[in-house]
């Protein structure tokens, strides 16, 4: 049960995001939504709230755009004004291949709000986690994770763009900020995990162009092979919740299973690196 504890989940709007909270909002738990759009959120609470059914926890709505770095700030400072406790932090939001686009900040979309967004998120956010500790940072990835490089000359995709290829960069990203943030947690109450949900039914995939001859098996396909958003939101409530997890840290998890992954995704030179560069990008100076 997650009765008196308090759970952020940015991007609970929709897809895994949204069948999450309504677990969690199922076993007691007070979780915030942090969304970019108010009306689409206000919206989707009322559905989160049907399925949650009797007994539920308490629902609330804060105004978060990953792709704007003054935005998290301003959204950290609220919480940290009201809240007294946060239990687990959810980085739940991503985009999927968008086309060529920039953040307010100067950022490529899929990088800055993936990762960015996130990673000042999370280092805002950690003062409170340490307070409440035991508390958990769980990382949404994805198994696209395994065609992404990081290129460190050209982290901003401005030589050369492709949407599937940035996505796949910032997924790796997210393991990547997982590993290195595990080092940093140790001995503190703090735990970070990430997942893959696998491939899930959900308007990730809406800039991605099937033939219109090809929707209707496509769309068979999804139905007969992908998970549901239900199905995909296991694991992310798995490493919420689970006492199985307790004290576990730094590893990922797919199916409610630790799983194995590749070098790249476990290369702390990387991932170090990538930490430093990240806090330049995001303005954070120590």
């Amino acid at each position: 049960m997650m009765r008196g504890k308090t759970i952020i989940v940015t991007g609970a709007n929709s897809g895994i995001g949204k069948a999450t909270t309504v677990e969690l909002l199922k076993q007691q738990g007070r979780v915030i939504m942090a969304c970019r759009d108010r009306q689409r959120a206000e919206e989707a609470a009322q559905d989160i709230r049907l399925k949650a059914g009797p007994d539920q926890g308490e629902l609330v709505i804060k105004l978060l755009d990953l792709a704007s770095l003054k935005s998290v700030h301003s959204f950290c400072e609220e919480i940290i004004k009201e809240e007294p406790r946060l239990d687990v932090l959810i980085n739940n939001a991503g985009v999927y291949q968008c086309p060529y686009t920039k953040t307010e900040d100067g950022f490529e979309m899929q990088f800055g709000v993936n990762h960015l967004g996130h990673f000042l998120l999370t280092h805002l956010l950690l003062d409170l986690l340490k307070r409440s500790a035991p508390s958990r940072i769980v990382v949404v990835s994805s198994k696209l994770y395994k065609y992404g490089e990081i290129n460190f000359d050209d982290l901003n995709s401005e030589q050369s763009y492709s949407k599937a290829f940035a996505y796949s960069r910032s997924k790796l990203a997210n393991l990547l900020f997982t590993l290195e943030l595990a080092q940093r947690l140790e001995d503190t109450g703090v735990t970070v995990n990430a997942l893959t949900p696998g491939i899930v039914r959900t308007n990730l995939g809406r800039h991605i162009h099937i033939p219109l001859l090809v929707k209707p098996i496509f769309n068979l396909a999804s139905l007969a092979f992908f998970k549901t958003p239900e199905e995909g939101a296991q694991t992310s409530v798995y490493l919420a919740c689970s006492p199985e997890v307790e004290g576990i840290q730094g590893k990922c998890f797919a199916n409610c299973q630790e799983e194995e992954l590749l070098p790249k995704a476990t290369n702390e030179e990387v991932a170090k690196k990538l930490w430093d560069i990240s806090e330049v990008m995001v303005g954070i100076t120590v």
